[in-house]
């Protein structure tokens, strides 16, 4: 696998039109990419920052084979790769420079990229302790019996209790982000449609977002309850809704991601349905600081005198 079989552009709908088909012949394992892939067709590439995003195809004889994104400060995501195909890409992204703070992918295939970055990088990389598995909906089974209260979703009269949950959420999660009203439209939390669990008296308890539908296929992306709020069984209430909004919606697949350190929403996601498809990781990566001659040293603190 030659580096030069990767195309790599700056121009989403050029990466869409090449590796477009590709991504939506298996939308479970390319969630990431078509979802960052569409917020940066929506929004345009000015509203992520200075540094333009970069899209990749691997391509041989016509035919795409792998897909990457960098989204500078979202990281840096993979499609399923092989060792041989991380390796030709960690190889001509070093030839052109690129530095990465971190990359994201199915466990295999992050793995086998942050081997392939250190070899022709030097960076030293390191697990993320937070590591997550990807589910994808089966049958659905709501939870018997529901606790007392309806789903519905919510307006534009909600906005202000959306932010403060979302807030909640990205704290709760380890995001770095500030959530406000100021903040809140150009942050990924304000492209769902979000599902509210409420008790008979009208008091919201849990929430839940989806992302729009993408491929056919629909994320559920973020599910929330406060603290002090659960154990009543309104997160699986609530996730039931959202993921019968899903397919009601159309989505031939729903998919969510979950914390693997968090028995309890694991277990609440496959007695609803949810069938693991696979498990994801992160890398950080870190580079060593360049070393400076001792007539470096000299010079520099003559310029400082």
């Amino acid at each position: 696998m030659r580096p030069d079989d990767w195309h790599l552009t700056e121009d989403v709908d050029d990466f869409l039109a090449r590796a477009g088909d590709f991504l939506r012949s298996r939308p479970g394992p390319h969630v990431m990419q078509l979802t960052w892939a569409e917020r940066v067709r929506a929004r345009g590439a000015e509203a992520f920052g200075t540094e333009a995003p970069v899209f990749g195809v691997l391509e041989r004889a016509g035919e795409v084979h792998a897909t990457f994104y960098r989204l500078p400060p979202h990281g840096f995501g993979l499609s399923p790769l092989t060792p041989e195909q991380a390796d030709s890409l960690a190889a001509r992204l070093a030839t052109l420079g690129h530095s990465l703070s971190r990359a994201s992918a199915d466990h295999g295939t992050a793995t086998a990229f942050a081997e392939a970055w250190q070899r022709h990088t030097g960076a030293t990389s390191k697990l993320r302790d937070t590591q997550l598995r990807l589910y994808r909906l089966g049958t659905l089974t709501p939870p018997e019996p529901l606790p007392a209260g309806r789903g519905r979703v919510l307006g534009e009269q909600d906005l202000e209790q959306v932010i403060f949950w979302c807030g909640e959420f990205a704290k709760a999660v380890g995001e770095d982000v500030s959530i406000d009203a100021d903040t809140w439209a150009d942050t990924r939390f304000a492209d769902k449609r979000y599902t509210l669990w409420e008790t008979p008296d009208g008091t919201p308890v849990s929430f839940a977002g989806m992302n729009p539908m993408i491929g056919g296929q629909i994320q559920v992306d973020i599910v929330y309850t406060p603290a002090h709020l659960r154990g009543h069984g309104y997160a699986g209430a609530v996730t039931a809704e959202v993921s019968r909004a899903a397919l009601a919606a159309g989505a031939r697949d729903v998919v969510l991601f979950a914390d693997l350190s968090n028995p309890t929403s694991n277990a609440l996601y496959q007695r609803l349905g949810y069938r693991t498809l696979t498990d994801w990781a992160v890398y950080d990566f870190a580079y060593a600081e360049p070393e400076v001659s001792q007539e470096g040293d000299r010079q520099a603190d003559r310029a400082i005198r």
